[in-house]
């Protein structure tokens, strides 16, 4: 089946919504949500794509905020699947790409364990695409010749951290930290504790993608006081790289402290 191929009655469409922008979502995943009878959408899935959605299209908010309002993943798995038995063009619309930090294959998973067909319609992953609109290549030529994407959700030594940080900190990549605004202090921490050089440039994008987009750059010892207002989202670029931000786009807001 391919990508643009019409919503099949009875079926899912797991579909990544991009970085922020709707401009910035995939033309499959635009005709997704143009066909769809019901979607289930993310707090951080672009809103103005609602606005493709057919005048009698159900939308149902989903959301995980942090903090805020909750849906458990067991919970948006179950309308998946309901609603795709009762004959539905079901969208699963989020933020980014589904299958980075998404939970995207949970739901592949429950879906072909209901024997409900689906199918996935990756997006603009937040991981690179943030980054790049606040002026940062997560690599460079002559610079850095890989990058790391990691999860800031559960900070260094918490018991469900799976990250070992002496060896990000010595792998020479850019690293990527997403979903790690409370976070930020104990991660910075612990990468200077494992060798990071403290003068290595950082940056958080805030709101990427959105007109109010914010870059906040500094260093990796001082980030995290630099940034301390910033509310999710938020993504943290780590690497010699950051250095970039400051010289290339409008949209950076130097903070002095």
């Amino acid at each position: 089946m391919g990508s643009l191929a019409p919503l099949l009655p009875g079926t899912v469409a797991l579909v990544g919504g991009g970085p922020g922008d709707a401009g910035l979502m995939t033309v499959a995943g635009r005709s997704a949500v143009e066909q769809a009878d019901v979607l289930l959408v993310d707090h951080l899935a672009p809103e103005e794509a609602l606005a493709w959605a057919r005048p009698d299209a159900l939308v149902v908010d989903v959301a995980k905020l942090p903090r805020g309002a909750f849906t458990p993943q067991e919970r948006i798995n179950d309308l998946l699947v309901e609603h795709a038995r009762r004959g539905r063009r079901v969208v699963r619309l989020k933020g980014g790409d589904g299958f980075v930090f998404g939970r995207g294959m949970e739901e592949v998973l429950a879906c072909t364990e209901a024997d409900v067909p689906v199918r996935v319609i990756p997006g603009v992953t937040s991981s690179v695409a943030v980054p790049a609109l606040g002026g940062i290549p997560v690599t460079h030529r002559g610079v850095v010749q890989g990058f790391s994407v990691i999860s800031g959700h559960v900070p260094p030594g918490h018991p469900a951290s799976t990250l070992d940080y002496g060896a990000l900190a010595r792998s020479g990549t850019t690293l990527i930290v997403l979903m790690g605004v409370a976070t930020l202090p104990a991660i910075t921490e612990a990468l200077m504790e494992n060798g990071l050089d403290p003068a290595t440039p950082a940056a958080v994008i805030a709101r990427g993608g959105h007109p109010d987009q914010q870059v906040v750059s500094g260093s990796v010892a001082d980030i995290a006081v630099r940034a301390a207002h910033v509310e999710p989202p938020a993504i943290t670029v780590i690497g010699e790289v950051a250095s970039f931000a400051a010289a290339t786009d409008t949209h950076v807001l130097e903070e002095v402290i």
